[in-house]
């Protein structure tokens, strides 16, 4: 029963997280392109690529840690700036595991600080 509430608890974040980066994306004129990389069996990274004019653009990239387990420790989001032609820190989540319980830290990257900031009201701590 206890991994049943966890599996759809976890289902839930996942989709509020899709929603978190949809708002914070906009929305994109053209469609978009995945291109994923795995290494030993594990996403490692996710670049996403908007189609603009015909041609493939940077848009979004996804970088994922994980433990030892195979869990993910961390999922990094950045955003592809144009006019600099460089990858911008955006959002990041780390999850921290212990025996029955899973915590979710979200972080906002803070360009005057030149680092993430713990956004404390979207921290999760959920019983596996």
């Amino acid at each position: 029963m206890k991994t049943t509430d966890f599996i759809r608890t976890l289902l839930v974040f996942t989709l509020c997280f899709i929603a978190n980066v949809t708002i914070f994306a906009g929305n994109p004129d053209g469609k978009l392109i995945y291109n994923a990389e795995e290494v030993d069996g594990v996403k490692v990274s996710e670049t996403v690529y908007k189609m603009n004019n015909g041609l493939l653009t940077n848009y979004e990239k996804y970088c994922y840690k994980y433990n030892d387990n195979k869990q993910v420790t961390e999922n990094l989001m950045q955003i592809w700036d144009g006019d600099n032609k460089c990858w911008n820190n955006h959002m990041c989540i780390r999850y921290i595991y212990t025996n029955s319980d899973v915590t979710i830290n979200y972080y906002e990257w803070n360009e005057k600080k030149n680092d993430f900031i713990l956004l404390p009201d979207r921290t999760v701590t959920m019983q596996n």
